[in-house]
């Protein structure tokens, strides 16, 4: 019924299986069996007790019914004469039961693609029981993993034995993402689907930011040096709030690390991407005035009703603490969560075109751009 060649791919398959997925033979085989017995019923005879089974070394199924030995035959569909009965097992008596052999001829090959089937879809729940165990609970984690395609927009990377899809919304414009890169990425989901999982990583997410942070710096890891915020405008620049937890550590000087070593390696791994590191503050003043950094700030007057700070910086620093497109106004006010309004000395009085306001409308618009957080301890 079954071919040779068959009979070795399923001792084959059933091993391999077996060894590479942990899955007992006997429960492979007994799925195999049980797809067999469903096929049988659908296709050939659905009255009366059927048994499958399988051999385990070639593979083939053989179908037999299950029948009372009786005296009298009432229903052949589940009774056996006692003198039949002999025919099949010497042994038998009345009260026993016998299995008496009902393949069929054209079975062996409905037999086969069947147990192909279900072995193939053990492999599939393995996998996804495999990528379950893996990364249930690693949301929020770092990463590593090669971009194997990008398909319809999305990028496909490879974790390992898993595949994951980075969305164009958690790409960043400005990355230019090949097969065979390695990348760092932030495991933002595992979403349960009739497929399987599906895991959907980031590289746009502004904690990607913080554990590239925890990574390179072990005083942010052992908790010494604490993230208090982060903004970010992917690609381009960002800026995040440091506070040590322990006296006698500059937290920023950690960020920062002998010669700048250890920011620059986020600023490799984000391609480029500028990194302000600021020394968080509990009085907002002293905070806005760092926020605005490298811009040096002559005064912050805060109107807490209206949460706006009013920040007077010299003529010759304006465009420095407003930045290309106002980008550091705009990161410093999603940063510390208050609208700024920059000024020069000289138009304190008169706002005028040449000082800017990141207004709590612009900031709104643009949230898409800057992802910013208070990190709670």
């Amino acid at each position: 019924m079954v071919g040779g060649h068959m009979r070795g791919e399923f001792y084959a398959a059933i091993s391999q299986l077996s060894l590479e997925r942990g899955i007992p033979r006997d429960v492979l085989i007994k799925s195999v069996e049980e797809a067999v017995k469903a096929v049988y019923r659908k296709n050939y005879d659905a009255s009366g007790d059927i048994e499958v089974k399988i051999d385990p070394n070639t593979g083939q199924a053989t179908v037999y019914r299950v029948l009372q030995v009786v005296e009298n035959v009432k229903d052949p569909k589940t009774q056996i004469s006692l003198a039949d009965a002999k025919k099949i097992d010497k042994e038998a008596r009345i009260g026993s039961v016998v299995h008496q052999d009902v393949t069929p001829d054209t079975f062996g090959r409905i037999a086969a693609q069947m147990t192909k089937q279900v072995m193939l879809q053990k492999i599939r729940e393995a996998e996804h029981e495999t990528i379950y165990k893996e990364f249930g609970d690693r949301e929020g984690e770092l990463v590593t993993g090669v971009v194997q395609r990008v398909e319809n927009g999305l990028v496909i990377v490879q974790l390992g034995k898993a595949e994951a899809i980075m969305p164009k919304a958690e790409q960043v414009e400005s990355e230019n993402y090949k097969p065979g890169q390695r990348l760092k990425v932030l495991l933002l989901k595992v979403v349960k689907t009739p497929r399987g999982p599906q895991l959907i990583v980031s590289r746009r997410d502004k904690n990607l930011l913080k554990r590239l942070f925890e990574i390179e710096v072990p005083e942010i890891y052992n908790g010494s040096v604490e993230i208090k915020a982060i903004a970010r405008i992917p690609g381009v620049r960002s800026k995040i709030a440091v506070a040590a937890r322990q006296p006698g550590i500059d937290p920023v000087g950690s960020c920062v690390g002998v010669r700048g070593t250890r920011v620059q390696n986020v600023v490799d791994e984000l391609q480029g991407e500028k990194i302000d590191i600021i020394q968080w503050s509990d009085d907002p003043a002293t905070f806005i005035a760092r926020a605005l950094s490298p811009a040096q700030v002559n005064e912050v007057i805060l109107d807490k009703e209206t949460k706006t700070a009013t920040v007077i910086v010299p003529e010759k620093q304006l465009s420095l603490a407003i930045g290309k497109d106002g980008q550091n106004a705009r990161l410093a006010a999603n940063l510390t969560g208050w609208r700024i309004d920059i000024r020069s000395p000289e138009n304190v009085e008169h706002f005028s075109s040449s000082s800017t306001s990141v207004s709590e409308e612009q900031t709104d618009r643009l949230e898409q751009d800057v992802s910013a957080e208070t990190i709670s301890e």
